[in-house]
């Protein structure tokens, strides 16, 4: 069996060590498009750019060419940018072969389209291609260092027993569910209120504010939910509000990170260059969520907040003004 992983990021770097080892029988190779990444790992077992301090496994091959990465694999895992899958998944059909397996990891919903990313791999590669979707309270800085971690994969339309022995270790516990929609849902809005919650903790407005924010957001992220087709009961599982309190309250979340900036005036633009090329997912979904809502009459007024902040150069103190008169 092949593994291939595509996008090198600290997250995808994690999962593809993860599996490395964990299949140590199994040919497992990571694609980065960064020459310097693939020199780091091949040089020094190690993403020096994306996952520094981690030694990656002995197992663990890197390639620059996606057809030598993707070409016979058995099982793809997707984890690039959100807004960039579309485009990687009409070059990744050139090369997939039947019936593989691919499990995306990348969170958020198509500028535009609205399309979660399962949805957009099911336009794009064959219909005989199976998918599967991974998310959870995830941070890959924990998990690369063996910090105990639990996920949640789903699918309708694969044996899930057996994904789970793939990826599962002694350190990353893996449980099966069958909400794709829920679980993608999840995936991609607990960023928003990721970057609420940034915002909060610069302006130093204490941990009673973030908790009403907290159960904000999991308000917002249920009533979308629902709309799109998703049960209730995802939202309050772990990949939920699992990965919602670990999202907005850890250091180590991008997204938390983004809320910072704001509070330094910087617009969504500025917030992307000063991460350097680490991406906060919750800037473009807060769009994409934003003139969603708008559309459909749905009320979703910390999205808007944020939205408003990011892209149209609302002022902060005016945005948390609004924000609490309409809740």
């Amino acid at each position: 069996m092949k593994i291939a992983i595509i996008g090198a990021g600290s997250w995808g770097t994690t999962l593809a060590n993860l599996l490395a080892e964990n299949n140590p029988d199994k040919e497992v190779i990571l694609w980065a498009r960064e020459t310097e990444v693939i020199d780091s790992i091949e040089n020094e077992n190690e993403n020096e750019l994306f996952l520094p301090g981690i030694k990656l496994s002995e197992n663990l091959k890197s390639t620059a060419d996606l057809e030598k990465a993707v070409s016979d694999a058995d099982i793809l895992v997707t984890a690039i940018p959100s807004q960039f899958l579309r485009e990687k998944a009409k070059e990744i059909n050139k090369y997939i072969k039947e019936n593989s397996i691919i499990v995306n990891v990348a969170k958020g919903f198509e500028i535009d389209t609205f399309k979660r990313m399962s949805e957009i791999l099911k336009e794009e590669l064959p219909p005989s291609i199976k998918i599967a979707v991974l998310s959870g309270p995830n941070h890959a800085e924990e998990v690369s260092r063996k910090i105990p971690t639990a996920t949640v994969i789903a699918s309708t339309e694969t044996d899930l027993e057996n994904l789970r022995k793939i990826f599962e270790t002694d350190y990353f516990k893996v449980y099966a569910h069958d909400d794709v929609i829920g679980l993608e849902v999840c995936a991609a809005v607990k960023n928003i209120t990721a970057i609420a919650t940034g915002v909060i903790a610069a302006l130093g407005l204490g941990d009673n504010a973030t908790g009403s924010i907290i159960t904000l957001g999991l308000r917002e992220m249920v009533r979308l939910g629902r709309h799109l087709g998703a049960r209730q009961e995802t939202f309050y599982g772990l990949a939920g509000v699992g990965d919602l309190v670990a999202t907005c309250t850890s250091k180590l979340s991008r997204n938390r990170k983004a809320g910072n900036l704001i509070t330094k005036g910087l617009d969504a633009e500025g917030i992307m260059e000063a991460m350097h090329g680490m991406v906060a997912e919750g800037i473009m979904t807060s769009k994409a969520v934003h003139e969603y809502a708008e559309k459909n009459k749905l009320y979703l007024p910390l999205t808007a907040q944020v939205y408003s902040v990011l892209f149209e150069k609302k002022e902060l103190n005016q945005a948390i003004t609004d924000l609490k008169k309409l809740i």
